[in-house]
């Protein structure tokens, strides 16, 4: 009997909780509230307006800042802006990886004078406006288009292409903010005879009216201001560029403000440091330039300097 092994009985216990207490109901209430959350979703987006649907599918398929960038500008140009928004506003350096691609972009609030001349040169190029004559500073834009473009000649009534190169005005001016748009409108005239003057003023503020009017009626922000003048000139055989004949103009400047409307400093178009060498590749190039650049500089000016 000592030698005997003992008995060992194992016996299952089921404990029957109340059914409020267990989880698995939670789950599927969980499943049944998503789907229908979705559901009602879904039927939302149905009845709503076609603009509406479409601004609900931009938010979800429309490429970010920085591979809007690289897909239009380049790695060289890209790489440039992003080097400059990290110094001068770290948190828009960030904040472009993850949001979308503004339509309107703010020309002036692009970074880089580069960028801001592709830019120029995408809007205006194919409507036979001369490139070589936009000049970007750091804080304006200035560039000219020819009033036979706009306007039927001779005259203040709009040509065929008034609505047409009035969009890729449309396409620079709509999202600007904190700046002052100047419009001239410069008429030539033959000082032989004192009517012409009065003439060519008339139809200078005729084609400035015009063209100030589609400006205004276009912008975003009140920040900007736009500011007309009827420029009646003497014509002068030869003058114009390379020896031609002057024409008749509509000069646009963009002068931004020096601060914005919320007080803080308006940035300044900027360069990035140094010179290419072309038998780099883009990478190493880009590395070169800064690193020279900041070499070069004096140490109270380096950005993040002490």
């Amino acid at each position: 009997m000592a030698d005997k092994e003992p008995v060992i009985v194992i016996k299952k216990i089921n404990i029957q909780a109340a059914g409020a207490h267990g989880g698995s109901w939670k789950v599927a209430f969980a499943d049944f509230m998503t789907a229908m959350m979705a559901f009602f979703l879904v039927m939302w987006l149905i009845s709503q307006s076609e603009e509406v649907k479409q601004n609900v599918s931009d938010y979800f398929s429309t490429p970010s800042i920085i591979e809007y960038s690289f897909s239009n500008y380049g790695a060289e140009l890209t790489l440039e802006k992003l080097f400059l928004d990290l110094m001068n506003e770290p948190l828009k350096f960030f904040e472009q990886f993850v949001k979308p691609i503004d339509k309107t972009p703010n020309i002036m609030a692009m970074g880089t004078k580069k960028i801001a001349l592709h830019f120029m040169a995408e809007q205006m190029g194919d409507f036979g406006v001369d490139v070589s004559n936009i000049n970007i500073g750091e804080d304006q834009i200035v560039f000219d288009i020819p009033a036979r473009l706009l306007f039927l000649e001779g005259t203040g009534r709009p040509s065929s292409q008034f609505v047409d190169v009035m969009e890729r005005v449309k396409g620079i001016t709509t999202g600007l903010e904190d700046v002052d748009v100047y419009v001239d409108s410069e008429v030539y005239f033959d000082s032989g005879r004192d009517e012409n003057l009065g003439s060519a003023r008339n139809m200078a503020q005729q084609r400035l009216d015009l063209v100030v009017a589609k400006v205004r009626s276009t912008l975003e922000n009140t920040s900007v201001d736009v500011y007309g003048k009827p420029k009646p000139v003497e014509f002068v055989q030869g003058a114009g560029a390379g020896g031609k004949d002057p024409e008749d103009m509509l000069r646009f400047r963009i002068q931004q403000k020096p601060f914005k409307s919320d007080g803080s400093k308006t940035r300044k178009l900027g360069e990035v440091f140094g010179k290419k060498d072309d038998s780099m590749n883009v990478y190493e190039n880009f590395v070169k330039q800064v690193s020279e650049g900041r070499a070069n500089e004096l140490p109270e000016k380096r950005p993040f300097s002490k």
